[in-house]
């Protein structure tokens, strides 16, 4: 039985998907497994009980993620499950940002009360005219998911759309619509397009990616739009442009202090995924990983651990060992196996940066011994006894 504690309320489509024996528990020490979608786990004391946590979103700031892996703690995250429903709200920004649509409505607002407001609107709305989307130029940062769907759509809005990502996989390679132009250098982006969005994770290479440098590259009267994380763009130098016109607008999903009100910015309240659908799908495949994982020890969709996947074990047992990605290891693991005289019939060993991870299955039943002579090897994190 593994029990399952939720930092956040979590959709119930995607609870009902844990097996019968995955009880809920409010209590945090206790937990094998955590769901948790925006709370903090930075100064969390992680329990010796947890082996993994899911996040239903894709973003991981809030987990730490090396000191999971320390512990052998796998961490998911859910990328794809809310990719439609920040697409359409980029496509929304998009529309906001080339026609004064919210300066329209906050103006009816505030001549609600004249009896002649239809003839008003008339002689009022050429302040609040725009430009339409078909035509001009949009430059995507990043074609994962949400990257690819955003693409895809603008094509179809009549967009010329030129997409970059030098890490482009096969998977999103095959989703891409062939009249996205793929270009070999941001600056490409930066210099040809009327609209930049970016959909980028924030790394140490991505932080404060649009600065003054690259924004003195864009095209004057340029919309940026940022619906990936804020510290991806130097909010500062953005304003700055917005101030002296090189910037049309700036669109983001993150609010601050710095751009709260600030001229020319568009922002919404952190709604990329506050979608009744991508929550539920978020919860859903969060879920269905956290128990792939405790029942199998199987691997999909980590940030700290490679991918690994060796099925339902069919035989006696199957143990999982967590350590560095250093030479020798899987010489001393079936070494000591062997000197149980337990004969290992599958293995498969992943490895991510630092990390790596091993599944064997046994024919034997593995003993308390055995994992103690695995845990004792220099470079281990966690030995597992999954079956």
């Amino acid at each position: 039985m593994y029990k399952i504690h939720c930092l956040n309320p979590i959709a119930q489509v995607g609870l009902s998907r844990l097996p019968d024996d995955f009880p809920l528990t409010e209590k945090v020490d206790e937990a094998s497994g955590i769901l948790v979608r925006s709370a903090s786990m930075h100064e969390m004391e992680l329990p010796a009980s947890l082996l993994a946590v899911a996040r239903a979103g894709a973003g991981v700031n809030n987990i730490p993620l090396d000191k999971c892996a320390e512990k052998g703690i796998v961490v998911f995250n859910t990328p794809g499950a809310n990719a439609n429903g920040v697409k359409e709200l980029v496509i929304a920004g998009m529309l906001l940002a080339a026609r004064d649509v919210v300066g329209g409505i906050e103006w009816v607002k505030s001549a609600k009360g004249d009896d002649e407001i239809a003839k008003t609107a008339e002689k009022e709305k050429k302040k609040f005219a725009g430009t339409e989307l078909a035509g001009k130029k949009l430059g995507v940062i990043g074609l994962g998911a949400i990257g690819v769907k955003v693409a895809n759509t603008a094509l179809s809005l009549g967009m010329e759309v030129y997409g970059y990502d030098p890490y482009l996989s096969v998977n999103a390679a095959w989703s891409l619509k062939r009249d996205v132009k793929h270009v070999e250098k941001v600056e490409d982006i930066y210099t040809t397009c009327d609209y930049i969005t970016i959909h980028v994770p924030l790394l140490d290479s991505t932080k404060g990616m649009i600065g003054r440098d690259a924004i003195s590259m864009m095209k004057d009267g340029v919309v940026v739009l940022n619906f990936a994380r804020d510290l991806l763009v130097v909010e500062g130098d953005m304003i700055e442009a917005l101030k002296n016109g090189k910037v049309k607008r700036y669109v983001s999903d993150f609010p601050n202090p710095t751009t709260a009100g600030a001229e020319g910015v568009i922002l919404t309240p952190h709604l990329g995924a506050s979608t009744e659908e991508s929550e539920d799908n978020c919860a859903v495949m969060a879920a269905d990983e956290i128990s792939d994982y405790l029942l199998n020890g199987n691997i999909r969709n980590s940030v700290n651990y490679p991918a690994c996947d060796m099925g339902i074990c069919t035989k006696v047992g199957r143990i999982a060992v967590f350590h560095k990605n250093i030479a020798n290891m899987i010489t001393q693991f079936t070494a000591i196996i062997g000197a149980e005289g337990i004969n290992i019939s599958d293995m498969t060993n992943k490895s991510r940066g630092d990390y790596a991870y091993t599944m064997m299955d046994v024919e034997s039943p593995a003993t308390e011994a055995l994992v103690e002579k695995l845990t004792a090897v220099d470079g281990v994190f966690r030995v597992r006894v999954v079956k």
